[in-house]
């Protein structure tokens, strides 16, 4: 299984962005797949994630209302739409593979991609 992050970019308050992760595999659509960031000199943290059948998603209430994660089964891939971007959004963002326990923690994910900075002008 691989996941490669992709959209991030230099951008001003108030922008937006859309990320990508495309994942390798055939079991792509019966994971979860959530994304985190980490900020320089902090904990990587949680963002969102989807069900494996699009049907939920939960987001941290630091992005609530301004991020949206969708899927494409048919193209292996997960977005999120990031609308309204702060500067404290500044982070690289890493796109996971959900296996098992909470999905807000680190330990439930065993498959990462590489990550995408994301960097956010005042």
């Amino acid at each position: 299984v691989q996941l490669q992050a992709s959209g991030g970019g230099l951008v001003q308050a108030g922008g937006s962005l859309r990320l990508s992760c495309a994942i390798s595999g055939r079991t792509f659509s019966s994971h979860s797949i959530s994304w985190f960031r980490q900020a320089p000199g902090k904990e990587r943290e949680f963002v969102a994630v989807i069900t494996w059948s699009g049907g939920s998603t939960y987001y941290a209430d630091s992005v609530k209302g301004r991020f949206t994660i969708s899927r494409d089964n048919a193209k292996n891939t997960v977005y999120l739409q990031m609308n309204s971007l702060k500067p404290e959004d500044t982070a690289v963002y890493y796109c996971a593979r959900y296996d098992s326990g909470s999905y807000y923690y680190i330990n439930s994910y065993n498959y990462w991609g590489q990550g995408t900075l994301v960097t956010v002008s005042s």
